[in-house]
């Protein structure tokens, strides 16, 4: 292939995959000049590259604005897999699907670029723990997570490692997972990775999170101590009266609302239908909801993506979903959903149902919330009506018609 250019800012990960697969395959990158907030704005870039995002990439007529697809287009047969291609693609969705959104969650707030979250960075360090647990008994008889030699499978899953292992996963952390170790050292010591990463430094001690970093970037100013009001000037006291004027009182800290504070009170045992959806077949599971859903205090949504044009592949749709899932992770006390991606004619689209508190889009209740759900088109459902019923047991059992389309894959929030 030609040089083609590779639009990215200075250490993105994501376009390190890129130029590691490039590396083992030869094929020459040319880096354009790129200036985060004002090239991915103008109309010259968007009309080449629609959502404004990097990496991007252009070669001749290739016009190319995601990760895998840029990789899997500058990589060779080797770095796909040869004929294990779905199984490289499979590690990959793992990378993307699975370690990203908890790496992120635990990593961004000690780098000061995300809010902290102790309930999230907690579940999130667990399930980076079972994660690697998984890949460690992956790797027990394997050099590389694929085949015998490094595709990028690997590349992409170091790439996604790397933040964990160069801020919190210490010594003591990633103690348990040998071969994870073993494998990751052997990447990154290869004059490919090398080339593109640099050394790569293990962390010594598990980084915190730094609230002055955190203000400091995203421009809060630092909290300041209150001042005291100075006490009105009061007339003399009475002789004998010796008693000392009481200390001004120190104004309450401001407490954040919980979301769901103006929401019917909760009558639904959201957990043990969680459960219950987890643990049993889909016949007795609807069976349950079935019975026990109360239509008075909770509603069911249905949310369609709205720029399905835009889904090339089926794990781009899966990652999309997997970062909704990962922005709402306080809304989960009281929802649940099934998020399904749906393929008809080649063509893929995002398609889900909800079930929450309350009678009216719950999104809408807390800023944080408000990110992506726009992006669908939301509709009430109605458990009474014959269709909408059918509809929403085909989702719950992730089987069905689905209105001419294929079941590709599911992610239920719970």
């Amino acid at each position: 292939k030609m040089p083609g250019k590779l639009y990215t800012y200075p250490d993105n990960f994501r376009a390190q995959k890129i130029q590691i697969a490039a590396q083992y395959s030869g094929v020459k990158l040319e880096l354009a000049e790129f200036v985060a907030g004002e090239t991915n704005k103008c109309p010259d870039f968007l009309k080449k590259f629609p959502l404004g995002q990097v990496p991007a990439y252009e070669n001749g007529d290739v016009k190319l604005f995601d990760t895998n697809a840029i990789a899997y287009y500058v990589g060779n047969e080797v770095t796909r897999g040869n004929n294990n291609e779905a199984e490289v693609l499979q590690w990959i969705g793992i990378a993307d699907n699975e370690f990203l959104p908890s790496a992120c969650t635990w990593v961004f707030p000690t780098l000061g670029i995300m809010q902290y979250n102790k309930q999230a960075t907690e579940k999130a360090k667990q399930d980076v723990k079972s994660l690697m647990e998984m890949v460690n008994n992956h790797l027990l008889t394997r050099t590389y997570l694929v085949g015998e030699r490094i595709t990028q499978a690997d590349i992409s899953m170091a790439c996604t490692l790397i933040m964990l292992y160069k801020n919190v996963m210490d010594p003591d952390f990633r103690a348990p997972f040998g071969n994870v170790n073993r494998w990751f050292v052997t990447l990154i010591n290869q004059p490919e990775f090398k080339s593109v990463l640099g050394e790569v430094n293990l962390c010594t001690k598990m980084a915190q999170f730094d609230a002055k970093k955190f203000n400091e970037i995203s421009g809060k100013p630092a909290k300041k101590e209150p001042t005291p009001k100075k006490p009105a000037e009061k007339k003399e006291k009475a002789a004998g009266d010796s008693k000392p004027a009481a200390a001004p009182a120190e104004p309450a800290p401001e407490k954040k609302k919980d979301p769901w504070a103006d929401s019917p009170k909760p009558t639904f045992d959201m957990d043990a239908w969680k459960r219950c959806y987890s643990n049993r077949d889909a016949p007795f599971a609807w069976k349950y909801f079935i019975e026990n859903f109360p239509k008075e205090t909770y509603s069911i949504w249905r949310g369609k993506y709205q720029y399905s044009d835009q889904l090339k592949q089926d794990f781009m749709a899966s990652n999309l979903i997997g970062g909704t899932f990962q922005r709402l992770e306080k809304m989960r006390k009281n929802a649940f959903a099934v998020v399904l991606v749906l393929e008809k004619d080649k063509k893929f689209d995002i398609d889900g149902i909800w079930v929450w508190l309350g009678d009216k889009l719950a999104f809408e209740l807390c800023e944080d919330w408000k990110t992506d759900y726009e992006s669908y088109k939301w509709s009430k459902l109605d458990l009474d009506n014959a269709a909408d019923e059918k509809t929403i047991k085909e989702f719950f059992a992730c089987e069905g018609d689905f209105e001419g389309r294929n079941y590709i894959d599911g992610k239920m929030y719970k």
